[in-house]
């Protein structure tokens, strides 16, 4: 069971109004206790490496390093333009809802669900962990607010009810996407849940993220737009996708970021600028800042490298059989069992026209901090942002 790094600090905000003097002095004098209690602690030698700086709150120390790996390609070509540790297993945190909504658009495709559809939501999605749009049993949500759920907030409830709604279960959901992973040529990839919420057999590559993320816009360019969604509301509840870089770095359209202890502070890219396009992994960040940052870096020095006419050939979908084991993350590649999965042969259709850059320029990279959108509603040391 994953814990939270000890001395790990969650939560004090800053007072929203000012309060008369008489209410506001016996908060003045818990105050007091709780700054002497905290000089008590750091007498006592508490890390100062954990302290809060401003409004943010830390949940990791210096010693935070999840496994890295970092892949760029260029999707016109299918050439891998920049590679770090591709085929090493990691956790792949809520990237896993890419799997979760591309088996989501291939029933719209099909005439199965349409965005209006109700979904149940069954005592099992309900409870999920944070983050999550805090759905009750007997609920339903429509489609389309799930797919804006998944992609904004990555709310974990919306994955089961979609998992549900499809396999009937999150299991036979689960044992879907792995299948579809074979399909896809994803061969370490395994899935385990719909929401990425942590699993120790739940691992994937970096090198197929890179597969994940170029077959969903090929496959769906029309729902494939739902990526760059910048902003959902929900019941009252308004919410910004996770994905800062929609919003500060010219041309990118999607598509995901996902994060838990294990796995680190993760993000796939899609970036289209003059006919070129990069899509780009990074896994393993110790910050949503650092990561984000790092994937600036990437972006900015091969994105004049990728070309212009597409030569690659299109994903196609190869004929399978179910997968029938997996392996770990501590196991070597060589002990990796690479099964044969189902029946399924799909065409692919073309790629949809670049999509309008967004605005702006690429601003100074703040110093990284490890109390960012996507550590929301961390609890123990879970996220799944």
């Amino acid at each position: 069971m994953l814990v939270k790094p000890a001395g790990s600090l969650i939560g004090c905000e800053a007072p929203a109004h000012r309060v008369p003097c008489a209410r506001r002095r016996p908060r003045a004098i818990a105050g007091l206790v709780a700054g002497i209690a905290l000089l008590a602690l750091g007498a006592g030698g508490a890390d100062a490496r954990l302290r809060p700086h401003g409004p943010h709150r830390f949940i990791h120390g210096s010693s935070y390093h999840p496994p890295y790996a970092a892949l760029v390609m260029d999707h016109n070509t299918g050439q891998v333009l920049h590679e770090v540790d591709p085929d090493g297993p990691r956790h792949p945190a809520s990237l896993t809802k890419i799997m979760t909504l591309y088996l989501l658009f291939e029933q719209l495709e099909n005439g199965n669900l349409k965005l209006e559809t109700p979904l149940p939501v069954s005592p099992h999605a309900a409870v999920q962990a944070p983050t999550k749009l805090h759905l009750k049993p007997g609920q339903t949500i429509a489609v389309e607010d799930a797919i804006k759920g998944l992609v904004t907030k990555s709310a974990n409830d919306a994955a089961a009810v979609v998992a549900e709604a499809i396999g009937g279960t999150e299991e036979e959901f689960a044992l879907r996407m792995t299948r579809k992973a074979r399909a896809l040529g994803m061969s370490a990839t395994t899935y385990v849940n719909a929401s990425g919420l942590p699993a120790d057999e739940q691992i994937t590559t970096a090198r197929d993220q890179i597969a994940l993320g170029r077959a969903i816009q090929m496959r769906f360019p029309q729902y494939y737009a739902y990526f760059a969604t910048p902003f959902f509301t929900y019941h009252g509840m308004a919410m910004k996708n996770h994905n800062s870089l929609l919003r500060t770095v010219d041309g990118v359209d999607g598509i995901k970021t996902g994060y838990t202890e294990a796995s680190g502070y993760n993000l796939i890219a899609s970036v289209r600028r003059n006919s070129r396009q990069l899509v780009c992994v990074v896994l393993g960040g110790t910050s949503n800042a650092m990561r984000d940052a790092r994937m600036r870096q990437l972006i900015e020095a091969n994105i004049s490298q990728a070309s212009t006419q597409r030569t690659a050939p299109m994903i196609v979908e190869k004929e399978t059989e179910p997968p029938s084991s997996t392996f770990s993350l501590s196991a070597s590649k060589s002990e990796t069992v690479v099964p044969a999965s189902i029946t399924l042969s799909v065409p692919v259709s073309e790629p949809a026209p670049d999509a309008a850059a967004n605005a702006g320029t690429t601003p100074v990279v703040d110093p990284p901090q490890a109390s960012d959108p996507d550590a929301a509603g961390i609890f123990s040391a879970v996220g799944a942002p």
